[in-house]
């Protein structure tokens, strides 16, 4: 018995909601509907009869939801891609209909025919991916508005540092997701056709060329090229780069909500945490967990793409394919890490009463900078002082050096964490209404064929 590739693990990191979007099963159905579209844009302008171009369309999109993919992917090795293959088999399906051979992929080469797919299952897929940001941005923010004033350790360098609020953290999350769907929005907006036959001159189509490329990207809902771009791959780049962005985003939150759940903290913990096969007591937040397991296997097809954009001459052989399942993978993997968070973010339990504790573990010497502040307006020892009782671990407010000068309510006064936050809640406030400002700028409505 045979599986469907990614089924025993796709769910596990999220995957198996955008799978439908970028497995085999869409790239053929995006090859398909490139054929059909390319033969509607060059019966725009003549080359291709009308009633022909109904028909190659029809065949297509039967074929794109029927064909065998198996046997089409044994088909495709010996010309080393799908689309000579599938070109065959498009120009059988209609050639009953009396449409001629020159009806099906009129002027262009394979490589138009991939990279134009790509770009539709990149756009699809960037959709969901941003849908996903948004539920996790949504969640985030909601967290930093109910706990805008809520105390907590900030930790520099794996240690306590000064107070925050987790509205703070969760506010600077907020920023990151926001960020990087913003920068994915934009490589969909741009994801545009290719078209320029053999050697990138649309010799083939001359002087249709530029023509027939505009109404193949209306046709199919794309960005017009502004020239074949065959092996000038700065958009295949952008691409992976803004996906690598994102999941580092997604990356950096899940590992503060792995930290923050942990047993010693126990800051947060997840609405639905996992078990362990063998200790009854574990709680582990498994959506946060299988977030970065997704996002950490992101950067490595980044640096697949970005090592691959010399495409040599007019044709590369090898670097152009190398791209196709490195992208699909990108898109997959990071799709998954971005709807775990979502689920991670959206179910997290904050726990303030440890968040508290954790602020007192050190006898006050979180708040020793504000205490060396008000003594050093008594002493110029202060500093001294102030180290010398934290290194022994001993509460600032009964140090008869410090008392000799500040009264132990003042001290006490000092230690309070909610009085130490700096702009902290007018931070979050500040990040929220700049996030705002700019969905309501930014905000359009996704494509999808």
């Amino acid at each position: 018995m045979t599986s469907e590739r990614g089924a025993l693990f796709d769910p596990t990191f999220g995957s198996d909601v955008i799978a439908p979007l970028v497995g085999d099963r869409a790239w053929v159905t995006a090859m398909f509907d490139v054929e059909a579209a390319l033969s509607r844009a060059a019966a725009s302008v003549g080359l291709v009869d009308v009633d022909h171009a109904d028909v190659v369309a029809a065949a297509a999109a039967e074929l794109g939801s029927s064909l065998d993919i198996t046997q089409l992917g044994l088909d495709a090795a010996a010309g080393g891609n799908p689309v000579i293959a599938l070109v065959k088999i498009l120009r059988t399906a209609v050639s009953p209909s009396a449409v001629p051979g020159s009806a099906v992929h009129p002027g262009a080469t394979s490589q138009d025919i991939m990279d134009t797919a790509l770009m539709l299952v990149s756009r699809d897929a960037l959709a969901a991916i941003e849908a996903s940001l948004d539920d996790a941005c949504r969640a985030a923010r909601d967290l930093a508005l109910e706990h805008r004033t809520t105390p907590m350790a900030a930790r520099t360098l794996g240690q306590q540092a000064l107070p925050t609020t987790f509205g703070l953290v969760a506010a600077n999350w907020t920023m990151g997701l926001h960020r990087a769907r913003t920068r994915l929005t934009a490589v969909r907006r741009t994801c545009s056709v290719q078209y320029g036959g053999a050697a990138g001159t649309l010799a083939a189509v001359h002087p249709h060329g530029p023509a027939i490329a505009a109404a193949l990207a209306a046709e199919l809902s794309l960005a017009p090229q502004v020239a074949p771009w065959h092996t000038e791959r700065t958009a295949i780049a952008d691409l992976a780069c803004a996906l690598g962005t994102a999941a580092g985003a997604i990356g950096k939150i899940a590992g503060d909500i792995v930290s923050m759940s942990a047993t010693e903290l126990g800051e947060l913990s997840e609405d639905a945490p996992g078990g362990s096969s063998a200790m009854p007591h574990k709680r582990n937040p498994v959506a946060a967990i299988t977030a970065r397991a997704a996002a950490r296997r992101v950067p490595g097809a980044v640096s697949t793409v970005l090592s691959n954009m010399d495409h040599e001459y007019q044709r590369a052989a090898g670097a152009w394919h190398a791209e196709w399942e490195t992208i699909t993978d990108l898109l997959r993997l990071t799709g998954g890490a971005a709807q775990r968070i979502a689920t991670s973010l959206g179910g997290v339990h904050v726990n303030p009463e440890k968040m508290a504790r954790n602020l007192d573990t050190t006898n006050g010497a979180l708040l020793a900078e504000r205490v060396t502040a008000a003594l050093a307006h008594h002493t110029n020892d202060a500093r001294d002082i102030v180290t010398a009782r934290c290194a022994a671990g001993a509460p600032l407010d009964t140090d008869p050096a410090i008392t000799e000068f500040l009264a132990q309510s003042t001290v006490r006064e000092l230690l309070d964490p909610a009085g130490y936050l700096g702009h902290a809640s007018d931070l979050v406030d500040t990040i929220l209404a700049e996030l705002a400002l700019d969905t309501d700028n930014t905000s359009d409505s996704k494509g999808s064929r």
